[in-house]
């Protein structure tokens, strides 16, 4: 069916409309093929429209020459449960010759789910008129998938909202950077955002939107606040919600849970970048030990055409909680350190504590036992668990950065090295070799450490280091989460390091997928030592190398006790107890390798 434009009166409209259908099931999408070529050949819309309802609907447009070629268009229809038919209108701009046509109409998926003869198992559910078995994760989802509203029928109000009389019981974020948008229609920026609700599939319905025109500016955020719930099971809390991303420039949606009131939470799910115009529904099951809440962020991206739509949100399996959830105390305990040491009559060989002025021996500094009352000889030593978050270091420090301090903070700009990160603040071509959440928290908030690979050359490497060590015991090791994903990733070693002495004890080369990692590596009896962290630039800026949650495990030297060993253990040559499970295990446990003597 093609138009012919040569005639040159202004404004005049071609309209071809379809026959009557009586409804559509809720998968319903309708498609065909377009051709729109002319210097004035003008615009041309498809409306929907419904019995009933004065207001037609668009449904798709194209307003200008496309070129001389055939375009398919895909139209999301979704659950249409009352008579309606569709109007392709053609207007003409005149003065110059045009031609319009349009072939291959399809509808796919339309019809209602067939009856079934039965309908077994806990997932499935038998809906009341049309006997259809349907999904049971599309129970109560404000969507009529039986096709007679019984998968709809006695649905909890306070665990879903369609947006039409309000947020419900939800609610907007005061801490963010604006608010999301009550609307129904298209939004005011063409080529960008929804043109109809996904409850009603019409322009009549109502569905929250956020607006990326100014004043909103790159990584603006608007979060939504879901009602509080009480704990779940494993995965017995469901949350279901219809997003539309829809634009060149549409940046980030994501979803995130928080059991204290006062943080962002971690990331469930998000989603980047254009995603055509359509609504899509996506599911996350929840599990939570705490009373809990859903956040859900959108964020702005760099230009007007970013709209984001939000719509048809619901809980299956989960429980209002009336309460109020906790909040997570800000201030930080901690023993001040006097800047003069205290009166004392230790020798320069022994360390003073800091607040009694006691003498211990200096091989108890930093030797993961606090021997001082206070502790103050463990506190300018590396941390036992080192997990990045409030930024911390935990006593981890990079030698060769401090070298070049002073009048080389340009030079040290551009240096590899090691600093913190987190997902939040990545750029999106960073995001397919850089970690997008940490490994404590599992969110994009959440800090780690890592090696950035977009400073430096090929074969730079960056070391970070622990200050001395005095003494471990005969089971320490070391266990730290990696991420080292990327086409041109490095290496990463672990070194032990004494005196002038340089030592590989692990190594990790080539990209090693999109995860964290765990390793684990020996360190037993050592003394005066360093552990060393040392990342290895690839041949270019694609592949970071990240680690997080740095544990020293079992580390503390072993303690003379003033009892006897008991039956259960074994009296090393030094006095030392051990368990007798740990004789001949090739691991000397004892500090003077009597555990292993061949003659036990």
């Amino acid at each position: 069916m093609f138009i012919l434009k040569n005639s040159n009166s202004i404004s005049q409209i071609a309209r071809l409309q379809s026959p009557k259908f009586r409804q559509t099931g809720s998968n319903c999408t309708l498609s065909f093929w377009y051709y729109n070529y002319g210097q004035s050949v003008g615009a041309a819309e498809l409306r929907l429209l419904v019995d009933g309802l004065k207001q037609p609907t668009v449904l798709w447009r194209t307003y200008y020459n496309e070129g001389d070629q055939w375009l398919k268009a895909v139209i999301q229809l979704g659950r249409l449960p009352y008579p309606f038919q569709f109007s392709l209108d053609k207007i003409s701009l005149g003065f110059y010759e045009g031609v319009s046509a349009i072939d291959d109409i399809r509808f796919e998926n339309c019809a209602l789910p067939p009856p079934a003869l039965s309908c077994e198992g806990p997932n499935h559910f038998w809906c009341r008129g049309t006997k259809a078995c349907i999904d049971s994760l599309l129970v109560c989802d404000l969507v009529d998938d039986c096709g007679d509203g019984s998968d709809e029928d006695n649905c909890n109000p306070d665990l879903q909202c369609n947006f039409e009389n309000g947020l419900c019981n939800w609610e907007q974020d005061v801490e963010d950077d604006f608010d999301w948008i009550r609307i129904r229609g298209p939004t005011p920026t063409v080529n960008t955002g929804p043109l109809k609700d996904h409850t009603t599939g019409t322009a009549r319905g109502h569905y929250l939107y956020l607006e990326s025109s100014e004043p909103r500016q790159f990584q603006d955020k608007a979060v939504l606040l879901s009602p509080l719930f009480h704990p779940s099971g494993n995965g017995t809390c469901v949350f279901r919600f219809h997003y539309h991303m829809f634009g060149k420039e549409v940046y980030k949606l994501s979803v995130f849970q928080r059991t204290m009131s006062n943080t962002k939470g971690w990331l469930l799910w998000y989603k980047f970048g254009n995603q055509e115009n359509r609504w899509i529904r996506q599911t996350l099951f929840i599990s939570s030990s705490k009373p809990f809440q859903i956040l859900v962020k959108g964020t702005v991206g760099d230009g007007f055409t970013g709209d984001i739509g939000l719509d048809d949100v619901s809980f299956l399996g989960c429980t209002i909680y009336n309460g109020n959830l906790p909040t997570i105390s800000t201030t930080t305990s901690g023993t001040s350190v006097p800047a003069t040491l205290p009166m004392n009559n230790c020798t320069e060989k022994e360390f003073v504590c800091r607040a009694s002025g006691h003498c211990i021996q200096m091989i108890q500094k930093c030797d993961f036992r606090p021997d001082c009352p206070d502790k103050s000889d463990e506190s300018a030593c590396v941390m036992e668990v080192c997990d990045f978050e409030d930024k911390d270091l935990c006593g981890w420090h990079q030698p060769a950065l401090e070298e070049l301090s002073g009048n080389y903070s340009k030079y040290i700009t551009n240096t590899f090295k090691w600093q913190l990160g987190r997902g939040a603040n990545l750029y999106p071509e960073q995001e397919q070799h850089s970690p997008l959440t940490d490994h404590t928290t599992c969110t994009e908030e959440g800090w780690y450490l890592f090696a950035d690979s977009s400073n430096g050359e090929f074969g730079h490497t960056a070391d970070i280091a622990t200050p001395v060590i005095s003494l471990t015991g005969p089971r320490c090791k070391i266990i730290f989460w990696n991420h080292m994903n990327g086409s041109t990733i490095g290496s990463l070693e672990v070194l032990y390091k004494s005196s002038n002495r340089t030592s590989k004890l692990w190594t990790q080369s080539g990209s090693q997928g999109p995860q964290w990692n765990r390793a684990e590596v020996f360190l037993g009896i050592r003394s005066n030592f360093q552990v060393i962290f040392r990342a290895k630039r690839g041949v270019s800026y694609m592949g970071d190398v990240a680690v997080d949650d740095i544990t020293f495990e079992d580390c503390s030297p072993l303690l003379i006790s003033d009892k006897p060993c008991t039956s259960e253990e074994f009296m090393c040559a030094n006095k030392y107890c051990i368990p007798k499970n740990n004789l001949c295990d090739f691991v000397n446990d004892c500090a003077d390798n009597s555990d292993e003597s061949p003659s036990i």
